[in-house]
């Protein structure tokens, strides 16, 4: 039987041996001897505990109730991405509100209204429900889309500034006559833009030969009333009351050079005053200033120009030297003046065919817009102001 299990008289106190009846080592000093510690292992240094990374909890989504967050992941039941929403995460009146926000800032406090009717617009697209005039011209298209891009760029960039739009006439068949600049043709847009916002009609340029030869923007000039610079044309479209715009200079006026900026070139040979003539509408001077700066053009390239089959390839302080951003154009400062219309019903239809009456009529027309492009460049302050 061990010495630990056998049985003890009651009352006897156990004094271990070799203590000298004091607890502890056997010497009953309180420090142990040499030898007893040389017998102990050598004190270790403590080590720092590795820490453990205790596991991420999973997210829990905004919607789930706050005691899912203490529920055990053991006890929690699983979902799987079948299951899940894809919208689970985010409340349906946070989305509501959202786009409530979005359409408000698009469209204005009006934006249940206007939301309604460009989904009634893109309905009609898309079901051919529209239509077009015997040129391809799309009214509907041109002011809901064409206008609203192209308003921005006439407001905030060119600061557009129209005078004497009073001129042109309400109704009717009119002949809108311009000056030409601006080594790419955004006078022309920039003057479709003005007439609409001021008058409420709709500009129908006539384009060169070179506009209906360009894949996209062929289609575009077409459903944006464009029509070939022709005389049939002209007379048509003049005949049925429309307000027809024509710039005689051409590519002659926006490829001119820099240096000879606001200087009108040739006006052909007077075919829209034959036009005027025949069908008896006014004709309407158009000076525009402000264009000449958009793409200042101290170069060109011939050779590559006849080679593309294009009548010059520009060069600007700022194209090709920086790519397409060189292909911006300068914010200048435009002024658009309406001169006073000139009359034509008061000649006879046959007159159009006397070239003498043909040459007074265009050099009358040429020279009230070259005389108001100089008051223009004195009234204006600065190119870029």
């Amino acid at each position: 039987m061990a010495e630990s299990e056998r049985p003890r008289p009651e009352g006897a106190d156990v004094v271990p041996i070799g203590t000298s009846g004091r607890p502890g080592r056997g010497t009953g000093k309180k420090r142990p001897s040499a030898a007893a510690r040389n017998l102990a292992p050598s004190p270790r240094k403590p080590t720092r505990p590795t820490p453990v990374k205790a596991a991420r909890p999973a997210p829990v989504p905004l919607d789930e109730p706050a005691e899912a967050a203490e529920q055990p992941a053991a006890t929690r039941p699983s979902t799987t991405t079948e299951e899940r929403h894809p919208l689970a995460g985010i409340p349906v009146g946070d989305w509501l509100h959202a786009f409530q926000h979005a359409a408000v800032e698009l469209f204005g406090e009006q934006w249940e209204r206007r939301l309604a009717e460009l989904m009634a617009f893109l309905r009609r697209r898309l079901s051919g429900d529209y239509t077009v005039d015997e040129y391809g011209f799309d009214a509907e298209l041109t002011e809901r889309f064409f206008m609203a891009a192209l308003r921005p760029i006439a407001d905030k960039w060119f600061r557009v500034e129209v005078r004497g739009a009073d001129n042109i006439p309400a109704t009717g068949g009119a002949l809108v006559v311009s000056n030409h600049s601006g080594t790419v043709p955004v006078d022309g847009l920039m003057t479709m833009v003005a007439v609409h916002d001021t008058t409420g009609r709709f500009l129908r340029p006539l384009g060169a030969d070179l506009v209906f030869k360009l894949p996209v923007v062929s289609s575009l000039a077409r459903k944006g009333g464009a029509t070939l610079a022709c005389s049939e044309d002209a007379e048509r479209m003049l005949s049925g009351g429309e307000l027809v715009g024509v710039w005689p200079e051409g590519f002659k006026g926006i490829g001119k050079p820099f240096g000879e900026r606001y200087k009108l070139q040739r006006f052909g040979r007077g075919g829209f005053v034959s036009a005027a003539l025949r069908t008896g509408v006014p004709i309407v001077p158009l000076s525009v200033v402000g264009a000449e700066e958009i793409y200042p053009m101290v170069g060109n390239l011939p050779n590559l120009a006849r080679l593309l089959g294009m009548p010059y390839i520009p060069i600007t302080p700022t194209f090709p030297l920086l790519g397409p951003l060189g292909m911006v154009p300068l914010p200048s400062k435009w002024l658009l003046e309406f001169g006073e219309p000139i009359r034509t019903d008061e000649y006879d239809a046959v007159e159009a065919e006397d070239p003498m009456l043909v040459f007074d009529v265009t050099d009358q027309v040429r020279e009230t817009i070259q005389q108001t492009l100089y008051t223009l460049l004195r009234d204006r302050e600065s190119v870029f102001r």
